[in-house]
């Protein structure tokens, strides 16, 4: 993809038309440029030790960055950053193994956290603490983490936007539910939810590798098959942007009467959409933080603008 200059600025949002309906999207902050340096060259270097082919990775990210328009959001960037990596080094999936020992990681908790809810007062609620807990597992965003620490900390952690009562009673008259995943690793704790969910479930997860975004094989290995539909996005994009989605998945989409968005690039994509999705995730980027209105290390459980025209939700 080209990206034609044009004035790249500090705005949140915009919108662009899909067959003929108006899909919105958070735009790209200034502030984004300088990750998606960082997430390159932690990349290359995970993956060869070849300082030239580095550094013209880096030289390629450098050249991409002054020809993006202002239109285009932050996972459209790392979309073509990650496509770069990949095709200087010939390594199509970076973060196979880290995706599998990350799964590996979650299963062993799995157990536990599946105790944690059935002892829980409201189970429903506990499931989605764990869900957004496992958003912690994420390799885009720069910044460590531990997951067994981090669960434990999440699980007591206060929201700084609850929106529970909605999704309780948005839940209770949903025919099904669309969950757009984020991460493998964290697939094992969307299956924690899922399992408390009581709805038929379908499980969006992207069509390529990118970054450490769940794919096909990913929720398979986390035992989401057992639970729910798994489906393509069609998007190779760390986020579900719209406009890239197959038409397949955007037909589902459009049916959905009750939507779990999953993450940071979910939201980013998803953030302005008058649909009936809950966002789920840990604010990790300061960017998002400042999108949102929160601290960063804040988690979220969020309802879309769609349900403001809903008073009795």
């Amino acid at each position: 993809m080209h990206f034609q200059i044009r004035d790249v600025m500090n705005t949140q949002s915009r919108s662009v038309e899909r067959s003929g309906i108006i899909v919105w999207i958070m735009k790209v902050y200034l502030d984004c440029y300088p990750c998606f340096f960082q997430q390159a060259l932690n990349t290359a270097r995970m993956i060869t030790d070849d300082e030239e082919t580095i550094h013209q990775i880096l030289l390629e990210v450098n050249a991409l960055l002054p020809e993006i328009s202002g239109d285009v959001t932050p996972p459209e960037i790392g979309r073509q950053v990650y496509r770069i990596v990949s095709r200087l080094t010939g390594i199509q999936d970076p973060y196979k193994e880290i995706k599998q020992k990350c799964t590996q990681q979650a299963l062993a908790l799995y157990p536990d956290l599946k105790e944690r809810v059935r002892s829980a007062d409201d189970r429903l609620k506990t499931a989605i603490r764990i869900a957004i807990a496992g958003n912690v597992i994420d390799f885009g965003s720069n910044i460590p983490f531990d997951i067994e620490k981090d669960v434990g900390f999440i699980l007591s952690q206060k929201f700084a936007i609850d929106h529970y009562d909605v999704f309780k009673t948005a839940l209770t008259r949903a025919k099904s539910v669309l969950y757009v995943a984020d991460n493998a690793g964290e697939t094992v704790f969307d299956r924690v939810l899922i399992g408390e969910l009581e709805k038929p479930v379908t499980y969006v997860v992207r069509e390529h590798p990118i970054i450490n975004d769940a794919v096909r094989e990913d929720a398979i290995a986390a035992g989401l098959d057992k639970v729910a539909d798994i489906i393509s996005s069609g998007v190779d994009a760390p986020g579900n942007i719209l406009r890239l989605c197959s038409n397949d998945f955007f037909k589902i989409y459009e049916a959905a009467d009750f939507i779990i968005s999953k993450g940071q690039g979910n939201y980013e994509g998803l953030s302005e959409e008058n649909r009936p999705i809950f966002f789920l995730l840990k604010v990790k980027c300061p960017v998002i933080a400042k999108h949102i209105g929160v601290k960063q290390g804040s988690i979220i459980l969020k309802k879309s603008k769609f349900f403001d025209t809903f008073p009795a939700l």
